[in-house]
């Protein structure tokens, strides 16, 4: 096909600019690969097909196996998608998922959906691509970013409200939270509450010295109580008190041996 001169590039958009929505959607269909491969005009690998969808092989796969799902209504990108649809073609894309893997006895199953140029659609008609995955087959490689707290906060509250709104869920007030008091009027409630009972007056003994031998000691102290032997600790006592100090000595070595 011959390159367009840009006069013929001007009108081209031009009558792109005037079309109606339906009228645009027909002629993005007649100009679509995947309609022509639905109609049966282009050959595919067919793996699946009912009255609203058909699943054919990627021609140039990911991985072997790369399937792709296509709705046989033309539709350029997920918003223009109805929710039956949608739903239909979920539940497909599970049972594929399935069969995928016990077939090609894949590790995993990758199930995406590039919606707009910038997230790697190629083709205007929307599609969900199931790709086998292996162990370090290193498809799809993402490279983490890390964002401030306070990015992540106002990303989610920008979400959060505006799909709030689409789906009709009334978004809950922010709870209220009430400052605990100062630590000085608790100690005074808790004082005022639980008032301390009064000590009752501790009497000390007095031991009046014998006629024949005086006392060495005041009378107002008492005299010490008489030491009590310690018992020898039985054999099975010693047992578990040395079995306690064998398990406090594990290490996280130990525990870890024990998943081996």
């Amino acid at each position: 096909m011959a390159e367009m001169t840009e006069e013929q590039r001007k009108a081209y958009e031009e009558k792109l600019k005037n079309m109606s929505p339906e009228e645009l959607k027909q002629f993005q269909k007649q100009q679509c690969i995947f309609c022509q491969i639905i109609a049966g005009k282009i050959p595919s690998k067919k793996v699946y097909e009912d009255d609203k969808c058909i699943a054919v092989l990627d021609i140039n796969p990911a991985a072997k196996g790369h399937v792709l799902l296509l709705p046989k209504e033309h539709y350029a990108i997920m918003p223009q998608v109805p929710e039956k649809e949608i739903a239909h073609l979920t539940v497909v894309s599970k049972y594929l998922s399935q069969i995928v893997l016990k077939v090609l006895r894949a590790s995993g199953t990758s199930i995406f959906i590039a919606n707009g140029f910038a997230a790697g659609q190629k083709a205007q008609h929307f599609m969900i691509h199931l790709i086998p995955r292996k162990e370090g087959d290193n498809l799809l490689p993402i490279q983490e970013k890390l964002i401030t707290r306070e990015m992540q906060e106002k990303v989610a509250g920008a979400v959060i409200n505006r799909l709030n709104a689409v789906l009709g869920v009334k978004t809950p007030p922010p709870k209220e939270t009430i400052a605990p008091p100062p630590a000085e009027d608790k100690e005074e409630s808790a004082i005022e509450e639980k008032p301390q009972p009064p000590h009752p007056p501790i009497k000390s003994p007095t031991l009046a010295p014998t006629p024949s031998q005086p006392s060495s000691q005041p009378a107002s102290q008492p005299m010490p109580p008489p030491e009590k032997k310690k018992k020898k600790p039985a054999p099975e006592e010693e047992e578990e008190a040395e079995e306690d100090q064998r398990k406090e000595n594990v290490s996280l070595d130990d525990i870890a041996n024990l998943f081996k």
